[in-house]
Parts: structure tokens; C-alpha cells; sequence
């Protein structure tokens, strides 16, 4: 077996292995059980508790919980235009980096605030220290955030009946504490150990083996990559992101980031069956995830390893795959695998450049994030999925010939509304931003590196990781002017918040009707005819929203290049 395939195959087996007793620990620490580490965090929680005087006891509502969590990203989001529009000014500035723009501020804020990180400008010119370590700190509380609105969720369904479902301060706090810090610890120090700088000084000066001096970025870029891993973040520490050598030093740091980036959703599946005690429900909804993700990364792998016809036909050697845009210390298989995962989960980071890659892993790469629902996000991977199962009951519903149930709970007008208004927003965003962009040229095309396919390709794949909080480009599009910086920011914001009060609305309302026991013409949710309706549902949507935009970009490519 080729060496980089197996590679490939033990990170993702060790990621689900991981995985599964992860997931039985967040379980618990959302269920407030008692923990072997209580008294390192608990003291840390009750410090934070203090000198925000809140109350973590205090039950909430659905609404309470949203309005707490849109109000401290509101916080955040001021906070760091503020920073970002004065760190020429302020310490942590080795390398003197001016402040950002205007618009650049709010994009680059609105995007980390969001777990997007979506990246218009290069972290070793356009941040301070400062300004890093700030964007590292929104790393940890966006995914805190994702994770917590996920736990109201959880309670809706383990509860039988309730109007209130625990408060969103403990479950953030706890997220960022005793799940997200002790991972991106250890990731941390094993990147540390592979090379990644973690440093205050400013850039070095070295001589290459050519003999010309240059000046060589560093800083404390081993914290900052872990969290961005850890947290599906994926806001590059360095401009090229992990295929920058001190980002990603090696091929071991290189398993250390995918496993990373892999754990959290994955366990957060496995959580939720342990949370609510339907462990069988949770291996449905992680069978249905790991089909979508395989379907998509298999023949990115092969596509990538089989190299470019038309590099081919100039008389060059291909065998290596296609390789421009890839690091030689990854290859091409890893490169492909990677490409998936972190659009699939929403992460954003790349070890190559996603612009380069062959024309139809383009358009998995796009398909993956159009979907937005196998694996997804901390948090809001498992929030998107729950818009397609209640899709997917109500259609099973319909059927039958039966009221549609869900774990007890009818599923009616009101929640079907909301369902299908989360589910079509997504492809709102992403279509009418790319009509926006190609029928405004005179704010666009000064943008496109590339004519006619690609280039609408580029566009398309910029409205679509706004979208889909993933942050990764096709950086064939230079991004940071005011019109890429204003409207992605748009996008940003309505596709991360309203994602995200949809699902918890739809469970606190659930939460609220009288639960129903499961009898003989109960629809079984667990099963594997259940989880191909729901992969049938996410198709038959994803077909017939972005085929024709599809067509267009990068199928219309691929058939010209062979």
C-alpha cells in the first residue's frame, strides 16, 4: 500500500477513535457530573464567574440563551475593531505592522467573531502580536459559543418536557475550559516541539544556503495554530497558512493539525448519543456524515495524486501528483485529504492552495462546504444536521401518513417553517453574492486573477466559505478591497447567527409540547432507512440549489481542460 495512502487512512482512523471516548467526556461535562480534574478547572470557572458577575445557576430559556450569546459577540466584535484599527499604536509590535482599514477591521473581525477567519490580508504584515493574540482569543470563545448554543439542543431533547434549558454562560465556560484549553495545550506543545516558533521577538535575520540575507517572521504562532485546529477556526498565523514551514513544520505536524481539527465535531456527534442516551442515534448520524465526507474525499485523493493532463502534455513528470501549489514534505494525497476535511468541517486552514488544485477537487471542495452539514463546525456542524433530520421527518411524515415525530415531540408548521428558512438561506447567500460580484464588474474583475471559468469559480468560492464560516480562498482572488470586505462581512454575519437561533429555536419549541412515547407506528430515527432519507434530503437540496452554478465554474473547466 502506498505509504502516504496509509497515512492518510491511520489519521482518520485514530481521529474516530479518539473521537468516541472524547465524546463521552463532554457528555459529561455538560451533564455537570463530577470530573477527576474538577478542582483545576472549577476554581478557574468560579474566577471568571466573579468578575462578571454572572450567575451560572440560573436556568434560561431558548430566547434568553440566544440573547446572551448575540450580545457578548456583539461585545467582541467592537472590542476588536478597536484593536485592529489602533495596533500600530499599541505594544506587541516587533515588526511595527500598521493599523487596518476601516473595512478590513470589520471583515477580519466579523469573520474571527463568526469561527469563519475568513483572511483578507497576510498575518505577518497585517497583525501585531497584539492583534494576534486578540484573534486568538476570539478562536476560543467563537467555537465556545458554537459548541454551548449545541448543548441547548442537547438539553431539549434529553429533558422530556421543559421550558428552560440550562444557562448558556456554563456551558460556554466550559467549553472553552475544560474541552477546548486542554487539547489545544497538547496540540500546542507538540507543534512546539516540531519546530513552530513560539516567541515575542520580531523577525530574524538569516542567510539561505544561496547566500542572500533575508528577514524571516516568527512569533507565538505554536498557541495561536493550535486553537485555530482545535476550534475548526483556521485563520492562518501565517499568511500562506499550514503550508507555511513553521506552521506546519512536518508530516507529523501535519497528522497532529488534521486530527485536530478532526476530534471536536466528531466527538460532539458522539456527545450528543451519550447526552440525551441514544447512542444508537448518534452512530446514524455519524454513518450518514462519514458517507457525504468519504464521497467527497476519495476522489479528491485520486484526483490530486493523478496529476495534471496539460502539465502532462509539456513533456513534464507528473508522478508525484499535481503538485503545484502543495509542499513536497505533504504530497499530494495528504494535500487532497486535507482539502475535504477542512471544508467539510468548516475549519478553513489549507496545506496547499485550494485555487490550484485539479478543476472537479474544486468543486468538491465547494460541494463540501455548500452542504455545510457532514461533520461541520464545533457545534454548528451538529446544528446544521439537525435543519435536514427535521426535514427529513417531516417528509417521512408525510409518507406514511402520520404526524411527524422527532424523540417524542411533533413536528409541526411552526418548526418546518424555520427549518426550511435556516435551509434555504444558505444557498440565498452564497448564490445572490456571486450574481452580485459578476454583475458589478466594476468593483470584481480588478480582483480575478483568472478569466472566464476559474475565475467565476473564485468568486463563487468566496461567498461560499462566508457562508459556510469556513475562511478558506481560492487566492487566485485578491480579496481586500471594499467591496469583498463589506460584503463577505454581510454574509458573515446573517449565515453564522441565524444558522445557529434557527436549530435552538426549533428545539426550545419542541422542548415545550408534551412528549410522546414511542409505540408500534412510532418512525424509528435511528436507523439506517432513516439516515438514507436525510443523505437523500441533503442531495436532492444541494443538487438543485448550486448545480447550475456548479456547471458554470468548475465543470465547465474541468471539460475544457480535458
Amino acid at each position: 500500500m502506498n505509504t502516504e495512502i496509509l497515512g492518510i487512512i491511520v489519521m482518520f482512523t485514530l481521529s474516530i477513535l479518539l473521537a468516541i471516548p472524547f465524546g463521552k467526556y463532554i457528555a459529561k461535562v455538560y451533564a455537570g457530573e463530577k470530573m477527576l480534574l474538577d478542582n483545576i478547572f472549577s476554581p478557574l470557572e468560579r474566577f471568571f464567574y466573579r468578575i462578571s458577575g454572572i450567575n451560572p445557576q440560573i436556568e434560561m430559556t431558548w430566547k434568553q440563551q440566544m440573547a446572551a450569546l448575540l450580545t457578548i459577540n456583539m461585545v467582541w466584535f467592537l472590542l476588536g475593531v478597536l484593536i485592529l484599527m489602533t495596533q500600530g499604536s499599541l505594544p506587541l509590535n516587533p515588526d511595527n505592522n500598521p493599523s487596518m482599514s476601516a473595512d478590513l477591521a470589520f471583515n477580519t473581525t466579523i469573520s474571527f467573531v463568526v469561527n469563519c477567519n475568513l483572511q483578507h490580508y497576510s498575518g505577518e504584515s497585517g497583525l501585531s502580536y497584539l492583534g494576534q493574540f486578540w484573534l486568538m482569543f476570539l478562536q476560543f470563545v467563537s467555537a465556545g459559543t458554537g459548541m454551548a448554543a449545541a448543548v441547548v439542543v442537547f438539553r431539549a431533547f434529553r429533558d422530556k418536557s421543559a421550558t428552560y434549558l440550562g444557562n448558556f454562560y456554563n456551558y460556554f465556560v466550559k467549553s472553552c475550559t475544560r474541552i477546548l484549553l486542554p487539547v489545544s495545550f497538547i496540540v500546542a506543545i507538540i507543534l512546539t516541539f516540531q519546530g513552530t516558533p513560539m516567541t515575542f521577538e520580531g523577525k530574524d535575520t538569516i542567510i539561505t544556503l544561496q547566500g542572500d540575507t533575508v528577514e524571516v517572521s516568527r512569533g507565538p504562532a505554536a498557541a495561536f495554530v493550535s486553537i485555530k485546529h482545535v476550534g475548526t477556526n483556521g485563520g492562518g498565523f501565517f499568511g500562506v497558512n499550514s503550508a507555511h514551514p513553521f506552521e506546519n513544520p512536518t508530516y507529523l505536524s501535519n497528522m497532529v493539525e488534521m486530527i485536530a481539527q478532526l476530534i471536536v465535531p466528531l466527538a460532539m456527534i458522539f456527545a450528543f448519543g451519550y447526552f440525551i442516551k441514544r447512542r444508537k442515534l448518534s452512530w446514524m448520524i455519524f454513518g450518514v456524515m462519514t458517507a457525504g465526507f468519504l464521497m467527497l474525499a476519495l476522489p479528491n485523493i485520486n484526483m490530486e495524486m493523478s496529476g495534471n493532463p496539460a502539465i502532462e502534455a509539456m513533456g513534464i513528470d507528473i508522478s508525484l501528483g499535481a503538485m503545484e501549489g502543495k509542499e513536497i514534505r505533504i504530497g499530494a494525497p495528504a494535500s487532497g485529504f486535507w482539502s475535504i476535511v477542512t471544508t467539510v468541517i468548516s475549519t478553513g486552514s489549507v496545506n496547499s492552495m485550494h485555487d490550484s488544485t485539479m478543476p472537479l477537487s474544486g468543486m468538491n471542495e465547494l460541494l463540501a462546504m455548500m452542504i455545510n452539514s457532514f461533520y461541520g463546525g464545533v457545534g454548528v456542524g451538529i446544528l446544521n444536521f439537525f435543519v435536514f433530520i427535521i426535514l427529513a421527518v417531516f417528509i417521512s411524515g408525510l409518507m406514511v401518513g402520520r404526524t411527524p415525530e422527532f424523540l417524542g415531540k411533533k413536528v409541526e408548521a411552526r418548526e418546518m417553517k424555520i427549518a426550511m428558512i435556516i435551509a434555504l438561506l444558505h444557498p440565498f447567500l452564497i448564490l445572490v453574492g456571486t450574481a452580485l460580484a459578476t454583475s458589478l464588474p466594476q468593483y470584481t474583475t480588478e480582483s480575478l486573477n483568472n478569466p472566464g471559468f476559474h475565475g467565476l469559480s473564485e468568486m463563487l468560492y468566496e461567498y461560499t466559505s462566508s457562508s459556510a464560516n469556513n475562511g478558506s480562498g481560492f487566492e487566485g482572488l485578491g480579496d481586500n478591497t471594499l467591496w469583498w470586505n463589506i460584503s463577505t462581512g454581510f454574509v458573515l454575519i446573517l449565515s453564522r447567527f441565524l444558522p445557529i437561533i434557527g436549530p435552538v429555536a426549533i428545539a426550545g419549541l419542541l422542548a415545550r409540547k408534551k412528549y410522546i412515547p414511542e409505540g408500534d407506528g412510532t418512525l424509528k430515527t435511528d436507523t439506517v432507512t432513516f439516515g438514507l432519507i436525510i443523505f437523500v434530503v441533503i442531495a436532492i437540496i444541494a443538487a438543485l440549489a448550486f448545480f447550475p452554478v456548479l456547471a458554470l465554474g468548475p465543470i465547465a473547466e474541468y471539460f475544457s481542460l480535458y
